[in-house]
Formats: structure tokens, C-alpha cells, sequence
């Protein structure tokens, strides 16, 4: 697990926007809802929210990642922004999730668990399940599982220990059930909090929402952006009460 320095305060903000053709459009609807929020905010966004899987513009959607993480970058000062973005390393295309703090990215890796049904495999290359790790960042000890990702339980007990999983997903609406049901879950057994990032788009749930480690579970609605305060408490309380040797 890697650290960096401790604080405490925030907020956890799950987002919900549509993803459009317009990359520039996408980033700056990204940014603003992102500036609007105060600092120490922790800020998760849909999966692929720049670009969405662009496949007819590929080239052009995956070279926008650039473009992107040096205005996340900015943005990130006294923030936490996770989502996730495509992008090509070593040849190979992969669908990075990343998380950005104070001018840098201290986190990233590639999606593990393609959607096969929606055939992610034939445009983009499998990421390695050893690089699913816990990172602390301000005394938060933080996860990410990526949309299809959650439907694995191994992966589920990689993240045992995590004070907020984050799950930026582009989830399909006619498994809206699916997606609320296994991320309040996830918050259960992990006792945890999630904070679930779903898009606005037609095909999406458009299910974004923050579930607590008690599962109490609150969605956006026809909100941007909802919050909740984080309170590590919570999380200790529920694992005292219920103690299934979650330290």
C-alpha cells in the first residue's frame, strides 16, 4: 500500500453527467463541476467520461488523455479526482483508472475485467490484477474497481482494508438493478464506503451514488454532483460492531 500525508475533512462527491462527442466539452463540464466543489473533496466521475468508448474516433479519443491529465492536474490542488481514461502505452491500448492530487498522478491502473459483451476486448488490452492496490492519500485509505469489475468477488477481498472503494463505471441500463445492488454490497461486506460514479448517457443507469459501511445508500438523482461528509468513525464503528477481521 502507498501513503502520502495525512488529513482529515472531507467530502466524498459522486458525480453524474453526460459523456458527449465533444471531448473539450466533456473536460470542461468535468472541471467545473470539480472547481464548484470546496477543497478536500474526494471526486469521482464516470468511467470513460472524457471520450466514452469512442471507438469510430479511437485515435483521437485516446490521444485526448494527454490533453486531460494536464488540466486534472491543476485542478487537483486540496482535491482527490479519480476516473478512469484510455490511453496507449507500449502500443498496447489500455482503459487507465487514475487518480490526481495536488498537481500529480499517485495512482493509476489499467482495467482488469474487460466487458466482453460489449466488446471491449477487440479494442483495448487487459491490465494486471496485482496492480489493484490500496493507496492512502490523507490518512483515506482508497480502491478503485472499474464498472465490470465489481462483479468479481476476489476482487472485492483486494480491497479489504479500504476506508472508500470508488467505482467509476459505465454500467448498462438494463442492468440498472444489478449495479445498486452489488455496490451497496460492496459497501456492506467491505464496511466501507463507495462512492459510485455511473454516466447520464441513455444506455447508462445513471445509478451515481455514495453508499456508507452501515448501507445506509443515497443516489444523485437528477443531481451533478452529491456529496456526503466522510467520517473514518463510521467505518471503525461498523467494524467494531460487526467484526469480520476487517482491521
Amino acid at each position: 500500500m502507498t501513503t502520502t500525508s495525512k488529513q482529515s475533512g472531507y467530502k466524498l462527491c459522486s458525480l453524474l453527467f453526460e459523456t458527449t462527442k465533444n471531448y473539450e466539452a466533456n473536460l470542461q463540464k468535468l472541471l467545473d463541476l470539480v472547481n464548484e466543489r470546496e477543497n478536500r473533496s474526494l471526486i469521482v466521475a464516470p468511467e470513460v467520461c472524457l471520450t466514452g468508448f469512442d471507438y469510430e474516433n479511437y485515435d483521437e479519443a485516446v490521444e485526448f488523455s494527454h490533453r486531460a491529465d494536464a488540466e486534472l492536474k491543476k485542478a487537483s490542488e486540496d482535491k482527490i479526482i479519480i476516473l478512469t481514461m484510455l490511453e496507449r502505452r507500449d502500443k498496447e491500448i489500455f482503459n487507465f483508472a487514475k487518480i490526481f492530487h495536488n498537481g500529480e498522478i499517485v495512482y493509476e491502473r489499467a482495467k482488469v475485467k474487460l466487458f466482453r459483451f460489449g466488446d471491449e476486448h477487440k479494442y483495448m488490452s487487459e491490465g494486471s490484477a496485482d496492480e489493484i492496490n490500496i493507496i492512502e492519500i490523507e490518512g483515506i485509505k482508497i480502491g478503485i474497481l472499474i464498472c465490470f469489475e465489481l462483479r468479481f468477488k476476489e476482487l472485492w477481498q483486494k480491497l479489504e482494508g479500504c476506508d472508500v472503494i470508488a467505482a467509476p463505471s459505465w454500467w448498462g441500463v438494463l442492468r440498472t438493478e444489478h449495479f445498486k445492488i452489488i455496490t451497496q454490497a460492496l459497501a456492506v461486506i467491505n464496511q466501507c464506503y463507495v462512492v459510485a460514479s455511473d454516466s447520464l448517457n441513455d444506455e447508462c443507469t445513471k445509478m451515481s451514488g455514495i453508499i456508507t459501511p452501515q448501507g445506509e445508500d443515497e443516489r444523485n438523482e437528477n443531481r451533478a454532483c452529491l456529496e456526503l461528509k466522510y467520517n473514518k468513525n463510521e467505518i471503525i464503528k461498523m467494524r467494531r460492531y460487526m467484526d469480520v477481521g476487517i482491521g
